[in-house]
C-alpha cells in the first residue's frame, strides 16, 4: 500500500512554533511509549523539551536532538522540583502497572505528587493521556487511568485530559498485543472480548492532538475523547493487520474464557511486558468507542483508517535508524522483519568487579576468538556445530583482528551491532534461529567499582520463537552468571600484571 497523504506534526504553525520556543515542556513518563513519541515531536515544534524518566540513561540512548534527558520519580515527589522549574506545560504520561499487584494507589500517589509539584513550581497547564472511559464496570488498568486524571484535577493547576482507545504505532502496547497474537496463533481460542468494539487511532494523529493541548483555548479542566475513522471489533482488527503480514488467524470464541482467565496465558505468547498485556486485556470486555466531535473541531487534521495506520506503522518501522546499541522495537535488532516481536524476552546477569574499565574493555574484545565465549565453551561449540549443519555462519567467519573489534565485525554466528569504548559493546545474533538474538556486555560503576553486566534479548518469531526461548531460558542463569565472572576474573589479572609490571619498573 502505497503511503497516505496525511496532515502530521510538522506541518505546525510557524507563529505557534515561535511562541513554543520561548516555553519549556515537561514530559514525564518520557521512557514509555507515548512518551518517547512525543518529546521528539514538541522540540520539532520548537518547544524547549525536558524528558523524564527515572534512569535518564534510557533516554540518552535514543539519541534525541534538541532534547533534554532528565532523572526524576514521581514517587520520590523531592526530585521533582528541579525538573519542573520554569517549566509552562507538564505531559502527564506516566503508567504505574510494572509495579504489579493492586498498582491503582500506587497511581493515586504518583499523580498526587506531580501535581503538587505542578504547583510549587507554578506550571500553566497538565495535560494527560488516559483511555476512554467504558461504561460499564471498570478494569483495574482503566481505573487506574481514572484515578490519576480525579488526582491531577484536585489541584490549582488546569488539566486537559485527553482519552483514546486504541493507539496504531510501533511499539503501543494494545497494538502489539494484536500483533503478537496473530504472528504467533495461526488458531486462536478467545474470550467472547474479540467481538467488542473500539476506535484505534494513528499514533501521529494522537501527536498532533497532544501537541495542540498544550495551547487549546480553555478556561478550567476539560476531558476529550480522541477517536480514529473506523469503529471494528477487534476480531476485526486481527484480520486487518493479518493482510498486511500474510497471516490469517482462526478465532473461536468461547463464552466461559473470561478475559481474566485469558490473561494468565497471555504472557506466554506476547512479548509485551507481561504486568502491561494482563492489564490490558482485562480491559477488552468493554467496547472502547470514542466521541472525539469536539476536539476534530477544535484541531483539524486528516484522520488516518485502521487499514492506513497498520500500512504507516509497518513503513515507520522499515525506515528506522540503524542503532548503535539494542533498543526496544527496533527494526535492525528485529532482524527487519514484521512479524518479529516488537518486545524482546530478556535475561540479565551482572557482577561486581576492581576491575578497571578499560581492562573490562579489553577482554569483551575477545569475544568468540577461538570459540571462547567466556563460559561453558562445550555447549557453545554444541550450538555452533549445530547452526552449521543447518547452514548457518557458524565455524565460517574468523575474527578480522585477534585483539580488537569493530563495527560491522562478524565473530562466528555474531556481528558487532554498536560499540562505546569502555562502556558498551553489542552484537547482533546471526545464527540460525526463529527470532533475532541481542547481546549486550555494559561496564558501569556502582560504589567505587565496576559492574560488567551482560544482557539477553530475544525478539521470537511467530510460536516457534517463544518455544525456541523458554526452552534456553533454563540454560541463561548459569550461562550469563558464568560469562560475566569469567570476565571480571580476566579483567582484574590483566589490572594486576599492569601494576606488577610497573612496580618492576619502578624498582
Amino acid at each position: 500500500m502505497a503511503n497516505p497523504e496525511r496532515t502530521s506534526i510538522d506541518g505546525a504553525s510557524p507563529d505557534r512554533d515561535a511562541v513554543a520556543a520561548s516555553r519549556i515542556a515537561v514530559v514525564l513518563g518520557a521512557s514509555g511509549y507515548m512518551g518517547s513519541n512525543l518529546a521528539p515531536a514538541l522540540a520539532a515544534h520548537g518547544w524547549r523539551v525536558r524528558a523524564v524518566a527515572r534512569n535518564a540513561a534510557v533516554l540518552e540512548a535514543r539519541e534525541w536532538h534538541g532534547v533534554e534527558c532528565w532523572s526524576a520519580d514521581v514517587l520520590r515527589p523531592e526530585t521533582l522540583a528541579p525538573v519542573l522549574e520554569g517549566a509552562d506545560v507538564v505531559f502527564y504520561l506516566v503508567h504505574m502497572m510494572w509495579t504489579g499487584g493492586d498498582f491503582v494507589p500506587v497511581e493515586r500517589r504518583a499523580a498526587e505528587n506531580a501535581r503538587k509539584a505542578c504547583e510549587a513550581a507554578g506550571v500553566r497547564r497538565i495535560v494527560y493521556l488516559g483511555g476512554i472511559m467504558p461504561k460499564e464496570q471498570r478494569s483495574r488498568h482503566m481505573e487506574g487511568r481514572a484515578v490519576v486524571g480525579d488526582a491531577l484535577r484536585e489541584g490549582s493547576v488546569q488539566v486537559i485530559e485527553l482519552q483514546a482507545a486504541m493507539i496504531v504505532g510501533p511499539g503501543s502496547a494494545a497494538f502489539e498485543v494484536i500483533r503478537d497474537l496473530v504472528n504467533h496463533l495461526p488458531l486462536m481460542v478467545t474470550p467472547k472480548w474479540v467481538r467488542r468494539r473500539s476506535t484505534p487511532i494513528a499514533l501521529e494523529n494522537v501527536l498532533t492532538y497532544t501537541v495542540a493541548a498544550a495551547d487549546l483555548p480553555f478556561e478550567g479542566n476539560r476531558v476529550l475523547e480522541l477517536a480514529g475513522p473506523d469503529v471494528l471489533t477487534y476480531q476485526e482488527i486481527m484480520d486487518i493487520y493479518g493482510e498486511f503480514v500474510g497471516r490469517k488467524t482462526w478465532v473461536i470464541p468461547v463464552p466461559v474464557l473470561t478475559p481474566k482467565l485469558s490473561s494468565y496465558w497471555l504472557h506466554l505468547v506476547t512479548s509485551v511486558p507481561a504486568t502491561t498485556a494482563m492489564s490490558l486485556v482485562e480491559g477488552l470486555s468493554h467496547d472502547y468507542v470514542g466521541d472525539d466531535r469536539e476536539m476534530r473541531a477544535l484541531v483539524p487534521q486528516r484522520l488516518l483508517s485502521f487499514r492506513e495506520s497498520v500500512a504507516v506503522t509497518l513503513e515507520a518501522d522499515r525506515n528506522r535508524d540503524v542503532p548503535a546499541r539494542w533498543v526496544e522495537g527496533s527494526f535492525a535488532c528485529r532482524d527487519w522483519n514484521p512479524k518479529y516481536s516488537f518486545y524482546a524476552k530478556k535475561f540479565c546477569g551482572e557482577h561486581q568487579t576492581r576491575a578497571s574499565r578499560e581492562a573490562l574493555y579489553a577482554v569483551l574484545q575477545q569475544f568468540g576468538r577461538d570459540g571462547d565465549f567466556y563460559s561453558y565453551r562445550p555447549l557453545w561449540w554444541l550450538r555452533r556445530a549445530f547452526d552449521w549443519l543447518v547452514g548457518g555462519p557458524s565455524f565460517r567467519a574468523g575474527r578480522r583482528d585477534p585483539d580488537t573489534l569493530r563495527v560491522g565485525d562478524v565473530v562466528d554466528g555474531w556481528r558487532v551491532l554498536g560499540m562505546k569504548p569502555n562502556e558498551r559493546l553489542t552484537f547482533s545474533m546471526l545464527m540460525r534461529a526463529p527470532g533475532s538474538g541481542i547481546q549486550e556486555f555494559i561496564i558501569r560503576e556502582r560504589g567505587g567499582q565496576r559492574v560488567v553486566e551482560l544482557c539477553a534479548y530475544w525478539h521470537p518469531a511467530g510460536f516457534w520463537g517463544l518455544l525456541y526461548w523458554f526452552a534456553h531460558l533454563p540454560l541463561y542463569g548459569p550461562l550469563v552468571r558464568s560469562a560475566v565472572a569469567e570476565i571480571a576474573r580476566r579483567a582484574e589479572q590483566i589490572d594486576d600484571g599492569a601494576s606488577g609490571h610497573a612496580g618492576r619498573t619502578g624498582a
